[in-house]
């Protein structure tokens, strides 16, 4: 592979992979092998193991399977993948919870692309003639070098998260969190999907109502399989307890994006604060505009007819009920991509199945505990449909999307804070009265002041429509342009 004709650097590497592939699939017998840095023997065959960039998130030890080998059902068949040298692998860790980092990964491990070969040891002055297998991170070392000649790895960037999607068990917990499901409420918080980089810009994605992060599946593959976005972006996951009022939601988002921040950059001065992209789905976009609104008098009047200094309460829930009703838009943040966002309620919220679903979701709310202890002590003091909603358990996600609900009116008024950019994704479905995806009403999801607006034919699973995702990464692609011209434009 070092040498300096063409045909034989080819015919090299060719043989190189091929060996090393046969090696792996005589080791592994159709399974995963497990390896661990340092001397080792997958199959009983001696070899010493060696990781290049390898993350830390994967830790020392971690399983092997073949990239070829992981079905893509989760991203409807699409595979961001290239040859080139080396074997093409799907490497998994177990969770840690060694590190407070541990915390962001998810519950189902870590699953990264690495690309795998045999060479001989570097220094045969040591008279070992073991082997090396060599896992190299194909997002920070793409090439490997052989003399002077530099050699394209090959790569799988989807088949990770294809597998971490097929060992997810989000898509059964999502509807039972809306009802109020305690499993998912566990599960609620960050979780990151790539390797914390300080230098790249968040993309954090907000489910909607029922919901979890594989609606994303599709939009995050297509992010991670564009190489040049890749570069530039990181995308975080977000998974929350959908049963929730949307103010409540509101402050359960800030409060893991918070967290998130405590342990990545604790001390708030990573270029990757700047620039926050939000894309929010259903809920999760009426959560991300929220997120970057000022709160007013008019939303607290809405549920409450004295000021909070007049409120005679425990001081913890004082200080709870401050939070949820009074913020400020969320820093660093620029960019919001709404995808079929209720942002005036929806119609379906009123009807049989949310009048159902709102009976049972008012379950493992914590922080209306605090609201109702409020309304117990303050009766007068609380809007009268208000009090009667919080007296009969009846203030949840659901109610707080109906377009008469008394807060929601108020807060559908609070806009992205200037300078915030934000775009609309809508979905129309033939028939439908009103004119909207079935469950949002197009008046609804149209929001006034978006820089761009596209209307597809889809029902409600909007980010999984091929059009929707298109115009995302387009719009990820200006939004990128313009980062970098405001970034170094002279002060």
């Amino acid at each position: 592979m070092a040498a300096e004709k063409a045909t034989t650097q080819t015919a090299a590497a060719l043989l190189a992979t091929q060996c090393s592939r046969a090696y792996f699939d005589l080791v592994a017998q159709g399974g995963p092998i497990g390896v661990t840095v340092g001397p080792s023997s997958p199959g009983g065959v001696a070899i010493h193991v060696e990781f290049r960039g390898v993350p830390d998130s994967l830790g020392n030890s971690v399983y092997l399977e073949p990239a070829d080998q992981v079905p893509m059902e989760a991203l409807n068949g699409v595979r961001y993948q290239h040859s080139g040298f080396g074997v093409a692998l799907v490497a998994f860790a177990l969770p840690c919870s060694d590190r407070p980092i541990c915390h962001l990964y998810p519950p189902e491990g870590v699953f990264r692309p690495v690309t795998m070969w045999l060479e001989a040891p570097a220094d045969p002055k040591h008279h070992d003639d073991t082997p090396v297998l060599v896992l190299q991170n194909t997002v920070l070392q793409p090439e490997h070098v052989a003399g002077s000649n530099h050699y394209a790895l090959a790569e799988d960037r989807s088949a990770p998260y294809a597998q971490l999607l097929e060992r997810s068990r989000l898509k059964r917990l999502a509807w039972w969190g809306m009802i109020g499901g305690a499993e998912l409420g566990k599960r609620s918080g960050l979780f990151l999907l790539d390797d914390y980089d300080p230098n790249k810009t968040p993309i954090i994605m907000i489910h909607g109502l029922g919901s979890s992060p594989v609606i994303w599946a599709r939009l995050s593959n297509a992010i991670m399989g564009d190489p040049e976005l890749h570069r530039r972006y990181q995308i975080w996951h977000i998974v929350y307890q959908s049963n929730a009022p949307l103010l409540v939601e509101r402050y359960r988002v800030q409060h893991y994006i918070d967290g998130a921040w405590a342990i990545l950059d604790p001390d708030g001065h990573a270029h990757a604060r700047q620039g926050v992209v939000l894309i929010g789905h259903s809920m999760g976009g009426v959560i991300a505009r929220l997120l970057c609104a000022q709160s007013t008098p008019a939303v607290w009047d809405a549920a409450f007819s004295v000021p909070v200094e007049n409120l005679h309460a425990d001081a913890t829930d004082l200080t709870a009920l401050r939070r949820v009703f009074q913020f400020k838009p969320y820093p660093g943040v620029d960019e919001i991509i709404f995808m079929a966002a209720p942002q005036r309620g929806s119609p379906s919220a009123e009807g049989l199945l949310g009048r159902l679903v709102g009976l049972l979701a008012w379950r493992n709310i914590e922080e209306l505990a605090g609201f109702a202890r409020i309304a117990v002590e303050n009766p007068k003091a609380i809007q009268p449909v208000v009090l009667s909603m919080l007296q009969t358990g009846r203030i949840t996600s659901i109610t707080s999307l109906r377009p008469d609900e008394p807060v929601t009116l108020a807060d559908e008024k609070l806009m992205p804070a200037a300078g915030v950019r934000y775009d609309t994704i809508a979905g129309v479905l033939p028939g439908v009265k009103p004119p909207g995806d079935g469950y949002v009403p197009l008046s609804s999801a149209l929001l006034p002041g978006s820089t761009t607006t596209l209307i597809i034919h889809s029902n409600h699973q909007v980010p999984m429509k091929p059009e929707a995702i298109a115009d995302a990464l387009k719009i990820l692609r200006e939004h990128d342009a313009t980062h970098d011209a405001l970034s170094s434009a002279p002060p």
